[in-house]
């Protein structure tokens, strides 16, 4: 669950107009938009878990049409084939050789919908595509286009039909955010407006490819003082140390934590990352990599408890 927070307004700017966008059709789920709008210009790849219905297709959809980016949707199933995620060559009568098919894999954007009804077989064929913006058939490798982002979604382990991501394939997310269920207000207003898809069909671009790539260089730059280093390294020790989990953050998680804090900060318009930035993508980076070790660990909310273990240098 992710922790609730008093959001500044953003500064205007094509990022602004994305949030605004979003929130026109996304209601009353501002937060999880703007830890979306991190990840994408941190260069990660994001995962939505809930139930059925909340709205994980629809944010998905919303972040590709306001960047303004080529976009496929791959619905996994449990009888679906690694080709049908990356292509396959055939065979052509006509010019005696081979052609390849590319499959929906090379798009900008990427949603993988139902990600855990796939078997692990077809899951790992995002592996390479994730980690290195290309693959990799019958020996070729094929670069995917840029930006690449993947938005993956999947429901409850609990529920019938899912195979639980293996922890290789967890830890290629940089985030993981639930949505929840809409408070009163949001939901009455989505009960008395305009249908959803019509609302996405009508969407406008808020920004261009190039654009976004010039964001994502920009969140490079964002100043890190070595007081912030102090303490991302501290949040990320402690895990490593407690008792509460069974094993800790990764330096590949303590990398993206940092990324995403300067994206938070580019956000709010700032040049330098604050503790508070830290602190705002923490669950969203650390919740789907620690494992609670023991039955009083079960339930634990991590950020919060990172949060107050761990002080501010």
């Amino acid at each position: 669950m992710q922790p609730k927070r008093h959001l500044q307004p953003l500064p205007r700017s094509p990022l602004a107009r994305v949030f605004e966008a979003a929130n026109r059709i996304v209601l009353g789920k501002e937060l999880q938009i703007r830890l979306a709008l991190a990840c994408v210009l941190a260069r990660g790849h994001l995962l939505i878990e809930d139930m059925p219905g909340v709205g994980k297709t629809v944010l998905a959809q919303v972040i590709a049409r306001t960047l303004g980016l080529a976009f496929h949707r791959i619905q996994f199933t449990s009888d679906m084939l690694p080709a049908d995620i990356v292509g396959v060559s055939v065979y052509e009568r006509e010019s005696g050789g081979f052609k390849f098919l590319p499959g929906p894999i090379f798009a900008q954007v990427i949603l993988a919908d139902e990600i855990n009804r796939a078997t692990p077989k077809t899951q790992s064929a995002l592996l390479e595509a994730m980690e290195e913006h290309q693959v990799t058939v019958e020996g070729e490798t094929r670069r995917l286009p840029e930006p690449f982002f993947v938005i993956a979604t999947q429901n409850p382990a609990e529920q019938v039909g899912t195979f639980p991501l293996p922890e290789s394939q967890l830890d290629r997310f940089l985030m993981r955010i639930e949505l929840g269920y809409p408070g009163r207000e949001a939901e009455r207003a989505l009960l008395a407006g305009a249908d959803r898809r019509e609302l996405l069909a009508s969407l406008e671009p808020c920004m261009t490819p190039a654009e976004l790539i010039a964001l994502q260089g920009e969140v490079r730059e964002v100043h890190v003082a070595p007081a912030l280093l102090d303490y991302v390294q501290a949040l990320v020790e402690h895990t490593r140390r407690s008792p509460q989990f069974q094993t800790g953050l990764s330096p590949r998680a303590a990398l993206g934590l940092v990324q995403s804090a300067r994206a938070w900060a580019l956000i709010d318009g700032r040049d330098k990352v604050i503790p508070e930035d830290v602190q705002a993508v923490l669950p969203g980076i650390a919740a789907h990599r620690l494992r609670p070790a023991g039955e009083t660990a079960r339930g634990l909310d991590v950020g919060a408890a990172l949060i107050a273990a761990v002080p501010i240098p």
